[in-house]
């Protein structure tokens, strides 16, 4: 390589329609350690994007009576959306549909199975379509279940393609050995290395029951298996196959930064797969533990999802990002809660950092009249301040190389208390009262002022307003964004005879009993305002007569290829014929609906679901365990027949 150069990943993120602070907190990892390494000048790439392929999608999208690709763009839209609001500067986002990512995925799986090692078979196991996972029976949780959601698995039975990875398994654990630090944090690497040595198996790299991925380059019957599409986003990202150049500079990647329910899929399946296509492997994969609410993980079905948007809407983006890099050391688990998002803010940002701050330039308004004076004499406290600086800095640094974001803030926290405690010390108040000890306030005020350059530019990664602010504050005319760490590890450069800007606390304290009242104030606004709505929801007698309700007769049912939900009704309404579109098919066999007389809104607005045009609704009744029932005529009645 002829430049210094710096790439990571984050996960090609599933497009849920329920964004939650989880989905943020990798991806703003990954965008915090790229901003540090190009404050120390190195070129980066930071890859995110969407993973858009699999059953689980296709099944979500027959859910909402969409195409998998029209449900899709959409949640792209927020994605995007909320890494714009974190203010993530990622440098390209991967969309596994792109034609630029099928090709390269295509190609791949050729090599590799033009080398022999994939081969055509039968699957017969268990499969957890949430999670897009093989498993095998041992592995299963005590009640059967995918162990890492804990919800049923499937067994499937199909014809496809499988990848000899069981012929890399001491190939695998010799580069685990010759490279201890591939995987993040230590505990991990001892997992997946223990897996690996209870036996690899051949994993299965396509499917024929649904249609909805990338075509087998040899045999368009087959879709290639969602996880073997995805990891190689991080070849398309960085311009694999179109960009020699490019692709040369930034792999191998530097680290993948990864949930740690993942980590399986890239430190043993990645690999294999690099290997077979004669590839490097990446430097380093980082597992990250949970972010939990209330000890359990976040998800949209217990209703503890915390919304990201929010926070940044209530709180500000720099309190959110400072919050999800500090208050957890990266790699464990550890719990939310509102509450200890106030206290870390109120403690951190608006104490230790914004009072400095403020009382720093307010000193120099008042003594020097807001000019930033020359450092005369020396104080018996600079020399500490100084050694306390350079330490701290230091030791934050070797900790951002090994992504230890917490302990590299408090490194630098551990710099801003020391000078808060320097104002202690010195007493500059004290200091101006004495015309012969004029000189001495000033070295002071320096000192603080140039605490607060370095505090401003090493911030830089993690918080993305802040320090512009404390730079426009104590009055540096050079440009921020070009500042380098080289600026933070030398003491001094803060230029005398500039002129201070006090501006407006950066960090307001945040009063958490106003805020709880305004938040339960809100949610009962909001409940009056949805009881209102139900209210106003009412129809009249007249409203309810403009439904043509009839009894439609079921003459012909099957089921729609490649759904496992809808089936396709043509129904008689007397003489007259209709096809529609029906969501049963889970709790309807296709030939016990033929000569059933069942509801239907015969009036209703043509619509195409799933590629097939459907002309009615058939009633049904649903209960809260998810069981539901065609609504049927007790006695034999006339297809047609108006329901009144």
């Amino acid at each position: 390589m002829t430049k210094d150069t710096f790439y990571v990943t984050t996960p090609i993120y599933y497009p849920n329609d329920k964004l939650h602070i989880g989905h943020t907190y990798t991806t703003t990892a990954a965008d915090t350690v790229v901003k540090f390494k190009e404050l120390q000048g190195y070129e980066t790439e930071l890859i995110t994007g969407s993973d858009e392929h699999g059953q689980k999608l296709q099944k979500t999208a027959e859910e909402h009576g969409m195409e998998p690709l029209g449900y899709i763009d959409g949640i792209v839209k927020t994605f995007k959306e909320l890494w714009s609001t974190l203010e993530v500067d990622y440098t390209e986002f991967v969309r596994t549909t792109s034609q630029e990512h099928k090709k390269d995925v295509q190609h791949i799986f050729k090599k590799i199975y033009d080398k022999g090692d994939i081969y055509k078979d039968k699957y017969e196991g268990y499969y957890c379509t949430p999670c897009e996972t093989y498993w095998a029976e041992r592995e299963l949780d005590e009640e059967g279940n995918c162990p890492d959601c804990n919800r049923p698995v499937e067994w499937v039975e199909e014809e496809s393609y499988f990848f000899k990875m069981s012929e890399y398994e001491e190939q695998l654990l010799e580069f685990l050995d010759d490279n201890p630090d591939f995987i993040q944090p230590a505990k991990r690497r001892n997992e997946m290395i223990n897996f690996i040595e209870e036996g690899l198996e051949d994993l299965c790299v396509s499917r024929t029951s649904f249609d909805w991925g990338i075509p087998v380059p040899i045999d368009g019957d087959h879709v290639i298996y969602v996880w073997f599409d995805a990891l190689i986003s991080y070849l398309t990202g960085i311009g694999f196959r179109r960009d020699e150049d490019k692709f040369g500079s930034y792999w191998p990647a530097d680290v993948h930064i990864v949930g740690k329910d993942i980590l399986r899929f890239h430190t043993i399946i990645w690999p294999a797969i690099l290997m077979a296509a004669d590839m490097e492997l990446p430097k380093q994969v980082f597992g990250h533990g949970f972010l939990t609410v209330e000890g359990g993980k976040m998800s949209k079905s217990k209703g503890n999802v915390v919304d990201p948007t929010k926070l940044v809407n209530d709180f500000g983006v720099d309190a959110v990002r400072y919050y999800l890099m500090r208050e957890v050391a990266f790699g464990t688990d550890g719990s939310y809660s509102t509450e200890s998002f106030i206290r870390r803010i109120n403690s951190d940002l608006a104490n230790d950092l914004g009072n400095l701050l403020n009382r720093t330039v307010a000193m120099v308004e008042q003594y020097f009249d807001g000019v930033i004076p020359e450092p005369r004499s020396e104080t018996e406290y600079d020399a500490d301040l100084k050694k306390t600086s350079q330490q701290e800095l230091a030791a934050m640094a070797d900790d951002m190389e090994n992504l230890q974001f917490s302990t590299a803030l408090e490194h630098l926290w551990t710099v801003i208390r020391r000078t808060n405690k320097y104002i202690d010390q010195t007493t500059p108040w004290i200091l101006a009262k004495d015309e012969d000890k004029q000189d001495k306030l000033g070295t002071v005020l320096y000192n603080l002022l140039e605490a607060l350059r370095i505090t401003a530019i090493a911030l830089k990664p993690f918080l993305p307003e802040a320090p512009a602010k404390i730079w426009q504050q104590i009055g540096i005319k050079a440009d921020l964004d070009q500042q380098r760490w080289s600026e933070v590890e030398e003491w001094g450069l803060l230029e005398a005879g500039l002129e201070v800007n006090p501006g407006d606390p950066i960090f307001p304290r945040i009063d958490a009993e106003e805020y709880f009242a305004k938040q339960a104030e809100a949610e009962d606004d909001e409940k009056e305002e949805t009881e209102e709505m139900v209210e106003e929801d009412k129809i009249t007698f007249d409203d309810f007569t403009k439904l043509d309700l009839r009894v439609a007769e079921v003459l012909e049912a099957e089921r729609i290829e490649g759904s496992d939900k809808l089936l396709k009704l043509q129904v008689a309404l007397g003489e007259e014929r209709r096809q529609l579109v029906a969501g049963i098919a889970k709790h309807y066999e296709a030939d016990e609906l033929i000569g059933k007389k069942v509801l239907m809104v015969a009036n209703l607005e043509p619509a195409t679901i799933f590629g097939t045009e459907s002309n009615g609704m058939v009633l049904a009744a649903s209960d809260d365990e998810g069981e539901l029932t065609l609504t049927t005529v007790d006695q034999d009645i006339a297809s047609g027949s108006q329901v009144e």
